[in-house]
């Protein structure tokens, strides 16, 4: 942050202070620093996709856990509540039918006896119940391994949110540094469209998908977001693939396991381009002609770009 604060000031300097004659900084070289700041940033982004997304899985897990414990536990209480009754009876009334019949018989009476057939009695109903009884301590059990993880996982989110927050200090300093290059908020370093969007149009999944991407550009880039007004880059591509029934989940990396290898010379549109080899923190989506589209990062929109804008890890088809 520091280095950051240092690099803002000295772009102001130049622009401002007494050696106003040296030339401002250029687009080109301001959109290459808020490129290089950004890469440093986005791995910490897609940590908290793939940390929020885990804790809204689990914290559903819990959810459906509890709605099937309460139900069991009824079952549980009733069955109790009946053998306690019916223990109540056997001692005070005596005991039904069989034991009677051995009172009659000239069986032992005594207070052993009756307490014998209430033992009996208990573990038949306890029996009757064991598979419920099973049933409910093993999602108790495993509500509570959930519940010990879900709240570590509480505490990563938490804990990357406030990291979120001071990333989305420094894009805003950089987004200065390009108003000062640009001249205004709404400028950007050219079209957000070079063409035709897809250059190339299927009517198969990856092309529909394509299409969807292209009907996104536009939209500004939200640290986090998976629309349906703002996306970053894994839910560019997640909203992209999920508009034609394919589930990628909101993490790079995931997405990145989640379709097969492709090679350059195969790819068609709708095919994920993966950036950074080792970090995998950005991705877009190929639409044809040796373009992608993709949201690049916090001031910025979705936008169309060459496919050559990073290094590449490699490419992956979903579906």
């Amino acid at each position: 942050m520091r280095s950051l604060v240092c690099a803002v000031a000295a772009v102001g300097v130049i622009l401002t202070g007494p050696a106003a004659a040296q030339a401002a900084p250029s687009p080109s070289s301001v959109e290459a620093q808020i490129d290089k700041k950004w890469n440093e940033l986005e791995p910490t982004i897609e940590q908290y996709n793939d940390v929020h997304g885990k804790l809204l899985k689990n914290r559903s897990q819990q959810k459906k856990l509890a709605a099937q414990l309460t139900p069991l536990q009824v079952k549980v209480d009733v069955a109790l509540r009946q053998v306690r009754g019916l223990a109540i009876d056997a001692y005070m009334q005596g005991a039904p039918n069989a034991l009677n019949a051995m009172l009659i018989s000239g069986s032992p009476t005594g207070l052993t006896d009756k307490l014998t057939y209430l033992d009996q009695l208990a573990r038949n109903q306890q029996a009757q119940i064991a598979d419920v009884v099973a049933l409910r301590d093993k999602l108790a059990k495993t509500k509570s391994d959930l519940d010990v993880v879900t709240r570590s996982i509480a505490a990563r989110d938490v804990d990357l949110g406030k990291r979120k927050k001071n990333i989305e200090t420094q894009i805003t300093a950089l987004q200065k540094l390009r108003i000062q290059a640009y001249g205004s908020a709404d400028a950007n370093d050219g079209p957000l469209k070079l063409g035709p969007c897809p250059v190339t149009y299927t009517n198969d999944k990856g092309g529909r998908a394509a299409q969807r991407a292209c009907d996104l550009v536009g939209l500004p880039y939200v640290f986090g977001s998976t629309g349906p007004n703002s996306y970053d880059c894994s839910g560019l591509t997640q909203e992209a693939w999920g508009s034609v029934g394919v589930s990628l989940t909101h993490y790079t990396k995931a997405q990145w396991t989640e379709g097969r290898a492709v090679s350059k010379s195969e790819l068609r549109p709708g095919d994920l381009v993966f950036y950074f080899p080792g970090s995998l923190h950005h991705v877009a989506i190929y639409i044809g002609g040796g373009l992608v589209v993709h949201a690049p990062h916090t001031g910025d929109h979705v936008r169309m770009a060459t496919i050559d804008r990073g290094p590449i890890a490699g490419y992956r088809r979903p579906g």
